[in-house]
């Protein structure tokens, strides 16, 4: 009781310095609360904000795959081929200006594409969109359709006198999903396509239909074509057919073929700035696409937008190598939604596909979060650091204050070690009170933080006001300590246990 009544009355007779050392542990835990909450949530906020902008997965055909990884190619997601002129197939991002002025010669089926969303991780992937990439002539006017020639010179010349009456020649064009909605074989309805997978994108007009002769065009393109929203623009392709060819049932075998320039005119009715290369190229649907290439129900990759966990060491083993794992590794790997899982699981799905991670944006969500988590956890220990010193300090002027009163209590029997476990009584109710309310003001400063940095609120875990509350607790304790002993030279042990 006289314990109790001591404590009560050290309140009193030193409000303010009690006052500030409850602020000083108040703002410390607001800092660590807040911090280390953003922290542990941090994952999965920055994963899907990154993931805005653009896909993390890219699915090929095996070949073109293969092709990929000989030249170092295809690596980034979201350009139409690459191409960083329209006009002329003109210089690459990467260097490879003529593996991204040629048409593809690998396919997937479109029709497969939805089956993407029967995977484990299917409510982790949030949009995808199917791409047939090709290139064409535009702004052309003349008979341009119908035969060009025949095999040999013939065909060339004639391409090449059709080619020459358009506005831009060998422009990059893509056939896609723009908001297309999938109903799956499950009941479940899903919409999927460009509108989700090009967030960034500044537009004007409106995103095109799907499975129409709608397209929206790159305003460096539009500027060229001299055309605005509302405009048509007339598309043609040289593409060979015959009895010789391939894709038409022909065997291919004599190395003949006649050729003929197939022609799409579609309707403007979106200009689009993207801020990279595909300002130069055309969206359209992939129906009206295939049409103009001659490959109904063709595609060659699928951009996959995905909610990932960031790679460690289990992923990146397994990335290189599934069947390196053990089964343990295997199971935990396969039920967690890493890139390199997810990516295996669509191969699964797909015969004939290879599904790769983008690694610029897998590589940035990692670098981005581990850089992230560490200033957090850097400014969480810096106010720790701030919240000891604060409290020492005044933990040395109270006791100095307080030599009379010390004084009478040792001149009436009291132990130096009675005296100091009474100051860090004292110390350690003010210091909770301020923990509390700091806890409850670092969980609001990290839901301000959450929707004003990522649009959305923390998830608070309990293991963090756990881990606060005890970093704070041996912060004033070890604070508490030197203080005491520093003014009245005792040890640790002596104060704790008594002399």
């Amino acid at each position: 009781m006289f314990f109790l009544k001591m404590i009560s009355r050290s309140f009193s007779r030193q409000f303010k310095r009690r006052l500030l050392i409850a602020v000083t542990v108040c703002l410390s835990a607001t800092v660590s609360v807040a911090m280390l909450g953003v922290v542990f949530d941090v994952g999965d906020k920055l994963n899907a904000e990154l993931s805005t902008y653009g896909s993390n997965i890219v699915v090929q055909p095996k070949s073109d795959a293969v092709v990929s990884d000989l030249y170092n190619t295809g690596d980034s997601a979201g350009s139409a081929s690459g191409s960083s002129s329209g006009s002329d197939g003109g210089s690459t991002s990467d260097g490879s200006a003529a593996a991204d002025s040629a048409d593809p010669t690998a396919f997937l089926k479109e029709s497969d594409a939805q089956k993407i969303k029967t995977i484990f991780w299917a409510f982790n992937i949030t949009n995808f969109a199917p791409e047939l990439n090709i290139h064409a002539d535009a702004g052309c006017v003349g008979s341009g359709a119908g035969s060009a020639g025949s095999a040999g010179t013939a065909g060339a010349s004639g391409a090449a006198a059709s080619a020459a009456k358009c506005k831009a020649t060998n422009v990059p064009i893509v056939g896609t999903w723009f908001a297309k909605t999938l109903h799956m074989d499950s009941g479940e309805s899903t919409v999927a396509g460009m509108n989700g997978m090009r967030s960034w994108w500044k537009i004007n007009g409106t995103w095109p239909k799907d499975d129409s002769e709608q397209a929206m065009v790159g305003s460096a393109l539009a500027a060229k074509l001299g055309v605005n929203v509302g405009d048509s623009v007339t598309l043609d392709k040289t593409i060979a057919v015959g009895a010789d060819d391939n894709t038409n049932g022909g065997t291919g075998k004599t190395g003949k073929s006649s050729t003929e320039r197939n022609r799409v005119k579609v309707k403007i009715v979106g200009i689009f700035d993207s801020g990279d290369s595909d300002n130069s190229a055309i969206y359209m649907s992939s129906i009206a696409a295939q049409m103009l290439a001659n490959l109904p129900n063709s595609i060659d990759k699928i951009e996959v937008k995905a909610l990932t966990t960031p790679d460690n060491d289990l992923a990146r083993k397994a990335s290189k190598n599934p069947n390196a794992l053990t089964q343990d590794e295997w199971e935990t790997w396969y039920c967690t939604a890493y890139p390199s899982s997810i990516a295996y699981q669509i191969e699964e799905v797909l015969p004939g596909a290879v599904a790769k991670q983008v690694r610029q944006v897998a590589a940035l969500q990692g670098d981005v979060l581990n850089k992230t988590q560490a200033v957090m956890v850097l400014m969480t220990v810096l106010s720790l650091v701030a919240a000891a010193i604060a409290v020492a300090n005044l933990m040395a002027a109270s006791i100095g204050e307080r030599g009379s009163e010390l004084a009478l209590l040792k001149a009436i029997g009291a132990t130096d070690g009675a005296v100091s476990r009474l100051m860090l009584a004292e110390t350690a109710v003010i210091s909770l009170v301020g923990a509390i309310a700091g806890a409850l003001l670092g969980s609001g400063v990290a839901q301000i933080v959450g929707h004003v940095v990522f649009g959305s609120g923390i998830t608070m875990r309990p293991m963090v006001f756990v881990l606060v509350f005890v970093l704070l607790a041996v912060t004033v304790l070890v604070a508490s300590l030197s203080s005491i002993r520093a003014i009245l030279g005792l040890r640790p042990a002596e104060v704790l246990h008594g002399r």
